[in-house]
């Protein structure tokens, strides 16, 4: 049938083949402008994660907002009044912004021990460092010593303060998202009427539609923040951070990346070719034929409204390799049939390189999407869209290759064959020699490789630091790492305590014994009832509990700031002549407060309508012995074992467990699925090769490499983390693809002449060399990859590397040592 296809229709219309694939090409191409990058916190979260619902939930009731930290060095002491004089009119220029709601720095926060006033002063004025009569010495006392302040608003040194850019909320986004997911979960659950799949597919395009224009306006106000910034520093250093403006500056340099490194890598696959091949063509033709296919999947990703993310950025460079080897395998196979029929016609040249290649190609292409169809089993959409994004992209790359191959070498005049250097194409050659005169090196060397492999991987961490996907000597890594370890931290952990309900406990007031007709009768009476039950909520029971959790998590190591309503307890001690805060004292407290304060001291971290204690912290993200998982299963224990759960139920809450629960489903996802990729493989294998022994070999000749790649992660400490954990899918289908290229051509030869060494010799100077030059190509060409300011797209680079070489290795050595021991070929007579 493929034989008649190319014969009746490629081979016979080439010119009218070439254009109509090139124009459907350019047609999917028009959708490329509607390729976006997405590196919000979003695209890195379980949709189905019930913590998550639980998180935008704990967001909601304590109203808390998203924050940018700004660190400010000035160049004079913190408290001069030129650094003031700064700061003033840097905050004052900042919330001008309309993307902020509040700038919270040295100049306005409320001062309570500058000096030390009664409650009642405090309460009915508020001074700041704008206030006169100031003492400067007290502030910078209260600044280094108070609970609301040390460590947070400035640092221990009093050299750098934090400044806090309170962000705009967008109710708009999370009406829309909760609208969206419930019509999802009632979808998943149960069939939706005619009027609810309208209503969906209206919700979801106004979703989108809505979170896009907020993204251009969150990445407008990080400029203008910046542009701001620009004209202060010469009197102070600045240091941005916060999750959002991590996301933005993510975008910054994966654009960066695509656009610089890509075209670097383009030209340095050009050159490479260039100088193996020495003809034109075969420079052209595999260019052309990767631009293809790259046109073709990112148009075909923008007319399906597919994003780029973090975890896919790299899925261009992934296509490139693919349809690279499948390239470099047809016009290896070309030149040698040129060589050995120098006298055939184009045409029958073409046919016979395309029907020789058809077969191993089609199942490496098979099985390599194999490798990847494990991503699928992620519950994270953009590593399910990964692993959709590939195995497109690699059908894609399979078609264009075998149809643009064929219908240019048609148009074009065929040449004289290519005499190949043997100082290029030596490897092949030598590896055949190393095999032959081999008698146990190669399994000794195998043997260690496995222990490397196997010791290397049990020390591999599962871990996910965003302040370690910079360079240490960009800026942005500098000012995260300030920020992190001298103003609290980075990362948002939040612990909530859910009490019981009390309110059938509560003391009854004056208002709540008047008679239930004229509560009835008067919503004032009703509401003032309310707020007598709420002053006699803080009881002392609850106040030692609230004590008791946030002395421990000050405790911990790992966790930098830690605000809670203890604060304000520890803050009301130091007023009240040392003397501890009592549910009395509180009440009293609570009726005098005007809402304003309570707003600010109370609502982040007690909600009584709920009955819930919030405990804000942030995690020290740089923090070399800092285990996320460990950590949360740690506080989740300790606290759930030294709390009575009659007393109160401990959740843990923020983006610190959203990362960690994506992550380690991830992992667990990709173990798991790993035992049945191979169990794919095998049947694949063993469709292929009908040759129990022969899968059984290609199978360790594929899984050994990729143990290679786990053990060379875990000596050298890079973490399995967002980028890296699929690195078994990308290893795998990198090593399939040489596999069965090899064992295909070798049972060709074999035939023959039934001998087995002179086979793998043949083999060895034929596909070796394609498996060979496609290797040499790749590896220089990702090279560029390792001059990036992105740290997980320098491990994506130096990790396909090590892939592409290990796979070689295994398939030039370890592959034909198994062949010519087992002998699994019969002979043909």
């Amino acid at each position: 049938m493929l034989h008649k296809i190319y014969q009746k229709l490629i081979l016979r219309y080439p010119l009218s083949v070439l254009i109509l694939l090139i124009s459907s090409v350019l047609i999917l191409g028009m959708n490329i402008s509607k390729l976006e990058i997405d590196a919000s916190a979003e695209t890195l979260l379980l949709h189905d994660d019930k913590d998550l619902e639980f998180s935008r939930t704990i967001t909601k009731r304590f109203q808390t907002n998203d924050v940018l930290i700004l660190a400010y060095k000035p160049k004079q002491g913190l408290l001069s009044e030129k650094s003031l004089q700064t700061l003033t009119r840097l905050s004052d220029d900042l919330e001008e912004l309309p993307g902020v709601e509040s700038v919270d720095s040295m100049i306005n926060v409320p001062l309570f021990f500058s000096p030390i006033r009664d409650m009642d002063d405090l309460i009915s004025e508020t001074r700041t460092l704008q206030s006169d009569d100031i003492d400067l010495a007290l502030v910078k006392q209260e600044f280094l010593t108070s609970p609301l302040y040390k460590d947070r608003l400035v640092n221990k040194d009093f050299t750098v303060s934090s400044i806090i850019i309170q962000l705009h909320q967008d109710p708009v986004y999370f009406t829309l998202l909760e609208k969206r997911n419930k019509l999802l979960q009632k979808q998943e659950t149960s069939s939706l009427t005619k009027e609810e799949k309208q209503e969906l597919s209206d919700t979801t395009a106004a979703f989108k539609e809505h979170r896009d224009r907020q993204r251009v306006l969150d990445e407008e106000n990080i400029k203008e923040i910046r542009s701001i910034i620009t004209k202060y520093q010469d009197d102070a250093l600045f240091f941005l951070g916060g999750t959002q403006m991590i996301s933005n500056d993510i975008v910054g340099f994966i654009k960066n990346d695509l656009l610089i490194y890509g075209s670097t890598l383009i030209l340095m696959i050009i050159l490479v070719l260039g100088i193996v091949f020495r003809k034109l063509r075969w420079v052209i033709l595999p260019i052309f034929i990767c631009a293809l296919s790259v046109i073709a999947i990112t148009g075909s990703l923008g007319f399906f409204g597919w994003e780029i993310t973090v975890i896919s950025s790299n899925f261009i460079a992934l296509q490139l390799i693919i349809t690279i080897s499948i390239v470099l395998h047809l016009i290896v196979r070309y030149e040698e049939l040129l060589a050995r029929y120098p006298r055939a016609s184009s045409k029958r040249l073409v046919l016979y390189t395309i029907l020789t290649k058809a077969t191993p190609t089609f199942f490496a292409i098979l099985t390599t999407i194999a490798g990847f169809s494990s991503l699928l089993f992620s519950h994270i959409l953009p590593v399910i869209n990964l692993g959709w994004m590939m195995s497109a992209g690699i059908t894609m790359s399979l078609v264009i290759a075998f149809i643009v191959f064929p219908t240019m070498l048609m148009l074009l005049k065929k040449t004289p064959p290519l005499k190949q250097k043997r100082s290029l194409a030596f490897i092949p050659s030598l590896t055949a020699k190393i095999v032959l005169h081999d008698k146990k090196a190669i399994y000794i060397v195998t043997l260690l490789t496995v222990v490397f492999s196997i010791t290397g991987a049990s020390q591999l961490i599962v871990e996910n630091s965003f302040i370690n996907y910079f360079k240490k000597d960009t800026d942005i890594y500098k000012g995260m790492k300030i920020i992190d370890q001298e103003l609290g931290g980075t990362t948002p952990l939040d612990v909530i305590l859910t009490l019981p309900d009390t309110n059938s406990t509560l003391p009854h007031t004056a208002a709540t014994e008047n008679n239930t007709e004229e509560l009835l009768d008067s919503f004032e009476d009703e509401f003032s009832a309310s707020e007598d039950q709420d002053q006699y909520w803080f009881t002392d029971e609850k106040i030692n509990l609230i004590k008791k959790v946030h002395n421990y998590l000050t405790r911990i190591e790992q966790i930098g700031e830690v605000q809670s309503f203890a604060t304000l307890l520890d803050t009301g001690k130091v007023l009240n002549d040392n003397k501890e805060l009592d549910s009395v004292d509180l009440a009293l407290i609570y009726q005098k407060l005007p809402q304003k304060y309570r707003d600010v001291i109370l609502t982040p971290y007690v909600n009584i309508e709920h009955d819930q204690l919030r405990f804000s912290t942030r995690i020290i993200d740089s923090n070399e012995d800092l285990r996320r998982d460990a950590l949360l299963k740690k506080i989740q224990h300790e606290l759930s074992q030294s709390i009575d759960p009659d007393v109160a139920k401990v959740q843990l809450s923020n983006l610190m467990v959203l990362y960690n629960n994506m992550l380690q489903s991830l992992f667990r996802s990709q173990i798991l699925m790993a035992g049945l990729v191979l169990l794919i493989v095998f049947l694949m294998f063993l469709v292929l090769f009908r040759s129990l022994k022969l899968t059984v070999i290609a199978l360790i000749v594929n899984v050994i490499p990729i143990g290679m790649v786990f053990g060379f992660m875990g000596w050298l400490d890079i973490p399995l983390d967002i980028m890296t954990i699929t690195i078994a899918a990308i290893a795998m289908g990198i090593g399939i693809d040489d596999t069965i290229h090899y064992i295909h051509r070798f049972q060709v030869e074999f035939e023959k002449d039934n001998r087995y060494y002179p086979s793998m010799h043949r083999t060895n100077n034929s596909i070796g060399n394609a498996m060979y030059f496609t290797t040499l190509v790749i590896v220089i060409g990702f090279s560029i990859l390792t001059l990036s300011n992105l740290i997980p797209t320098i491990y994506f680079g130096l990790l396909t590397m090590f892939a592409m070489v290990a796979a070689l290795t295994s398939d030039l050595i370890l592959l034909p040592k198994l062949l010519l021991f087992l002998k699994p070929f019969k002979s043909v007579k």
